[in-house]
Protein backbone atom coordinates (compact mmCIF):
# COMPACT_ATOMS: atom_id res chain seq x y z
CA UNK A 1 0.00 0.00 0.00
CA UNK A 2 2.72 2.39 0.66
CA UNK A 3 4.20 1.58 -2.35
CA UNK A 4 1.11 2.57 -4.11
CA UNK A 5 1.29 6.02 -2.48
CA UNK A 6 4.92 6.63 -3.45
CA UNK A 7 4.48 5.83 -6.83
CA UNK A 8 1.58 7.66 -7.31
CA UNK A 9 3.11 11.18 -5.36
CA UNK A 10 6.73 10.29 -6.16
CA UNK A 11 8.93 12.70 -6.33
CA UNK A 12 7.67 15.93 -7.66
CA UNK A 13 10.58 17.66 -9.23
CA UNK A 14 12.14 14.43 -10.65
CA UNK A 15 8.94 14.76 -13.68
CA UNK A 16 10.11 18.48 -14.33
CA UNK A 17 13.87 17.22 -15.66
CA UNK A 18 15.73 19.88 -13.78
CA UNK A 19 18.37 17.37 -12.89
CA UNK A 20 17.12 16.29 -9.85
CA UNK A 21 16.53 12.83 -10.85
CA UNK A 22 19.54 11.83 -13.47
CA UNK A 23 22.44 11.85 -11.09
CA UNK A 24 21.37 8.00 -10.09
CA UNK A 25 21.64 7.00 -13.58
CA UNK A 26 25.07 8.59 -14.39
CA UNK A 27 26.61 7.48 -10.90
CA UNK A 28 25.32 3.92 -12.55
CA UNK A 29 26.91 3.52 -15.73
CA UNK A 30 30.79 4.64 -15.03
CA UNK A 31 32.21 5.89 -18.41
CA UNK A 32 35.86 4.64 -18.22
CA UNK A 33 36.01 0.96 -19.33
CA UNK A 34 38.50 -0.15 -16.71
CA UNK A 35 36.44 1.15 -13.94
CA UNK A 36 33.80 -1.15 -15.59
CA UNK A 37 36.20 -4.20 -15.15
CA UNK A 38 36.73 -3.01 -11.50
CA UNK A 39 40.91 -2.53 -12.59
CA UNK A 40 42.76 0.27 -12.41
CA UNK A 41 43.94 2.28 -15.87
CA UNK A 42 47.30 0.47 -16.27
CA UNK A 43 45.73 -2.93 -15.12
CA UNK A 44 43.15 -2.26 -18.13
CA UNK A 45 45.92 -1.51 -20.77
CA UNK A 46 47.97 -3.97 -19.94
CA UNK A 47 45.08 -6.78 -20.11
CA UNK A 48 43.92 -5.14 -23.67
CA UNK A 49 48.21 -5.40 -24.92
CA UNK A 50 47.69 -9.59 -23.71
CA UNK A 51 44.37 -9.93 -25.59
CA UNK A 52 45.63 -8.61 -28.57
CA UNK A 53 49.07 -10.43 -28.13
CA UNK A 54 46.72 -13.78 -27.96
CA UNK A 55 44.62 -13.05 -30.58
CA UNK A 56 47.49 -12.25 -33.07
CA UNK A 57 49.34 -15.63 -31.91
CA UNK A 58 45.77 -18.15 -32.27
CA UNK A 59 45.96 -15.67 -36.17
CA UNK A 60 49.23 -16.58 -36.64
CA UNK A 61 48.82 -20.29 -35.87
CA UNK A 62 45.65 -20.48 -37.49
CA UNK A 63 47.33 -19.10 -41.13
CA UNK A 64 49.72 -21.92 -40.31
CA UNK A 65 47.46 -24.91 -40.03
CA UNK A 66 45.39 -23.50 -43.40
CA UNK A 67 48.98 -23.17 -44.85
CA UNK A 68 49.88 -26.78 -43.73
CA UNK A 69 46.65 -28.64 -44.86
CA UNK A 70 47.25 -26.45 -48.47
CA UNK A 71 50.44 -28.10 -48.71
CA UNK A 72 49.17 -31.50 -48.37
CA UNK A 73 46.80 -30.71 -50.83
CA UNK A 74 49.30 -29.87 -53.09
CA UNK A 75 51.33 -33.03 -52.23
CA UNK A 76 48.23 -34.94 -52.91
CA UNK A 77 46.99 -33.34 -56.30
CA UNK A 78 50.90 -33.78 -57.60
CA UNK A 79 50.42 -37.35 -56.42
CA UNK A 80 47.22 -38.26 -58.20
CA UNK A 81 48.11 -35.53 -60.95
CA UNK A 82 44.92 -33.33 -60.40
CA UNK A 83 45.53 -29.46 -61.97
CA UNK A 84 46.49 -27.41 -59.10
CA UNK A 85 44.38 -25.11 -57.13
CA UNK A 86 45.66 -21.02 -56.95
CA UNK A 87 43.72 -20.63 -53.83
CA UNK A 88 46.07 -23.00 -52.13
CA UNK A 89 48.94 -21.54 -53.88
CA UNK A 90 47.89 -18.36 -52.42
CA UNK A 91 47.60 -19.70 -49.42
CA UNK A 92 50.79 -21.10 -49.17
CA UNK A 93 52.54 -17.49 -49.83
CA UNK A 94 50.78 -15.59 -47.57
CA UNK A 95 52.25 -18.31 -44.35
CA UNK A 96 55.73 -17.60 -46.00
CA UNK A 97 59.07 -19.95 -45.34
CA UNK A 98 57.18 -21.49 -41.90
CA UNK A 99 54.92 -24.12 -43.63
CA UNK A 100 55.59 -27.57 -42.09
CA UNK A 101 53.67 -30.37 -43.08
CA UNK A 102 53.82 -32.71 -40.30
CA UNK A 103 56.37 -36.18 -40.53
CA UNK A 104 53.61 -38.36 -40.12
CA UNK A 105 51.29 -36.82 -42.97
CA UNK A 106 53.78 -36.80 -45.42
CA UNK A 107 55.47 -40.55 -44.54
CA UNK A 108 51.70 -41.36 -44.97
CA UNK A 109 51.76 -39.98 -48.55
CA UNK A 110 55.19 -41.33 -49.78
CA UNK A 111 53.83 -44.76 -48.55
CA UNK A 112 50.56 -44.41 -50.50
CA UNK A 113 52.45 -43.96 -53.64
CA UNK A 114 54.96 -46.87 -53.14
CA UNK A 115 52.33 -48.96 -52.96
CA UNK A 116 50.82 -47.72 -55.99
CA UNK A 117 53.69 -47.92 -57.97
CA UNK A 118 54.06 -51.14 -56.77
CA UNK A 119 50.78 -52.48 -57.92
CA UNK A 120 50.69 -51.01 -60.95
CA UNK A 121 53.86 -52.39 -62.45
CA UNK A 122 54.51 -56.02 -64.20
CA UNK A 123 56.28 -57.43 -60.84
CA UNK A 124 53.13 -56.21 -59.08
CA UNK A 125 50.78 -58.49 -60.75
CA UNK A 126 52.90 -61.05 -60.47
CA UNK A 127 53.05 -61.15 -56.93
CA UNK A 128 49.57 -61.12 -56.89
CA UNK A 129 49.08 -63.97 -58.96
CA UNK A 130 51.41 -65.65 -56.48
CA UNK A 131 49.39 -64.88 -53.48
CA UNK A 132 46.29 -66.98 -55.14
CA UNK A 133 44.98 -70.08 -53.92
CA UNK A 134 45.40 -72.50 -56.96
CA UNK A 135 43.59 -75.15 -55.68
CA UNK A 136 40.48 -73.47 -55.17
CA UNK A 137 41.33 -71.10 -58.31
CA UNK A 138 40.99 -75.03 -60.38
CA UNK A 139 37.95 -76.20 -58.40
CA UNK A 140 35.96 -72.90 -59.13
CA UNK A 141 36.49 -73.63 -62.64
CA UNK A 142 36.03 -77.04 -63.05
CA UNK A 143 32.38 -76.16 -60.79
CA UNK A 144 31.79 -73.55 -63.52
CA UNK A 145 32.71 -75.69 -66.79
CA UNK A 146 30.83 -78.41 -65.03
CA UNK A 147 27.38 -76.09 -64.21
CA UNK A 148 28.00 -74.89 -67.96
CA UNK A 149 27.84 -78.43 -69.03
CA UNK A 150 24.51 -79.33 -66.90
CA UNK A 151 22.84 -76.50 -68.48
CA UNK A 152 23.70 -77.06 -72.25
CA UNK A 153 22.58 -80.87 -71.81
CA UNK A 154 19.34 -79.57 -70.00
CA UNK A 155 18.57 -76.80 -73.58
CA UNK A 156 20.03 -78.92 -75.54
CA UNK A 157 18.61 -82.50 -76.88
CA UNK A 158 20.98 -83.13 -79.33
CA UNK A 159 24.03 -83.42 -76.55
Amino acid sequence: MAFLIKSMIGNPLSGIGLGGGGDKEEEAAPTDPAKAAGMTREEYEEYQKQVVEEKMERDADFLNKKAERATLRVCLRDKYRLPKSEQDDNMIEMAGDDVDVPEELLKMVDEDATEEEGKDSLMGQFQNLQNMDMDQLKEKASATVTEMKTKAEEKCSVM
